[in-house]
C-alpha cells in the first residue's frame, strides 16, 4: 500500500512541471514531508475550465483531501479507509469504478514511506519497523495514478457555502518490483508523462486502454534508503525525514 508521503514542490513549481493550463488553488500548500491520509494534496486532473463549462477539459492544479469518499456515501468517514486503490479490482469496485472511468488524476509526490519489519522486538514482541524512503534516483517527481471524487455534504443546506463538496482522492497500487518487494509487497502505480494527457482525459472509459497507461516505475528507476523513525509520527514534519540514515544506524 502507500500509506505516507513527501509532497515539497511548490504550486508553482508543479504547475510549470505538470504544464498546467488552470490553476484552481485558493491558498498554497506548505512543503509537507509527512503526507498522511485525510491531510490535503494537491493532484493534476482535466476538467472544463471555469469560465466556460462546456469547453474541453483542460489539465487543472487543485487540493484535495486524501481519502476518496464515494459520491454515493452517507458519511464522508469511509474516506479514511479509502487511501488506496487496487489496480486489479478497481474497475469493478462499487468504491472505485465511477472513478475510475472518467475521474482520474495526477498526485505529484518527491517519495513515499514504506516500513520494513526487522529482527528487533518491540516490549509486546512485535518486529520493530525500519522507514524507508523510496523516491526517484534523478530527483524527479512521481507522478502517482490517483482517482478523485466529489462527495456533497448534506449537512449543508446552501451548495455555495465552503465545504458544501468535498473533493477527495486515492492512490492506485500494484505488486511491487522485485527490489522494492522486499520492503514491501505494495507499491504505487507510475504514469509517466507521455501517458498524462490520455490518463487524465476523462472522455476516455475503455477499461483496458485505461490499465494499459498504468505502470510500475521501470525497474532500477527508483532508490530505497533508511531515514529517521521520526516519520512515523504524523506530527513530525521536515525535509530531515527523508535524509538518508547510515545503514550503521537503521534496525535492519
Amino acid at each position: 500500500m502507500c500509506g505516507r508521503y513527501a509532497s515539497s514542490k511548490s504550486s508553482d513549481d508543479l504547475i510549470e512541471e505538470f504544464e498546467v493550463e488552470e490553476s484552481r488553488v485558493a491558498e498554497p500548500l506548505a512543503p509537507d514531508y509527512n503526507v498522511a491520509p485525510t491531510k490535503e494534496v494537491y493532484a493534476v486532473m482535466a476538467r472544463p475550465p471555469s469560465s466556460d463549462k462546456s469547453a474541453p477539459p483542460q489539465r487543472q492544479l487543485r487540493v484535495l483531501r486524501w481519502g476518496l469518499v464515494p459520491s454515493w456515501a452517507k458519511d464522508a468517514a469511509i474516506g479514511n479507509k479509502m487511501i488506496n486503490a487496487r489496480m486489479e479490482t478497481v474497475a469493478e469496485k462499487p468504491s472505485f469504478r465511477r472513478a475510475f472511468a472518467s475521474r482520474r488524476c495526477l498526485l505529484p509526490a518527491d517519495g513515499y514511506f514504506e516500513w520494513y519489519p526487522t529482527s528487533a522486538k518491540t516490549k509486546a514482541g512485535k518486529p520493530v519497523k525500519q522507514p524507508f524512503f523510496i523516491r526517484p534516483k534523478d530527483g524527479g517527481s512521481l507522478a502517482m495514478a490517483g482517482l478523485y471524487e466529489i462527495w456533497r455534504d448534506k449537512s449543508i443546506e446552501d451548495e455555495d457555502e465552503p465545504g458544501a463538496f468535498r473533493w477527495t482522492c486515492t492512490v492506485l497500487t500494484t505488486d511491487a518490483e522485485d527490489d522494492l518487494g522486499k520492503i514491501h509487497d505494495r507499491m504505487p502505480l507510475m504514469v509517466p508523462p507521455e501517458r498524462w494527457q490520455r490518463w487524465l482525459d476523462p472522455t476516455k472509459a475503455e477499461k483496458d486502454d485505461l490499465l494499459a497507461l498504468l505502470e510500475p516505475a521501470a525497474p532500477g528507476r527508483l532508490e530505497a534508503f533508511p531515514v529517521s523513525k521520526l516519520v512515523s509520527n504524523v506530527r513530525n514534519n521536515g525535509p530531515e525525514l527523508v535524509e538518508p540514515l547510515p545503514l550503521e544506524e537503521a534496525d535492519l
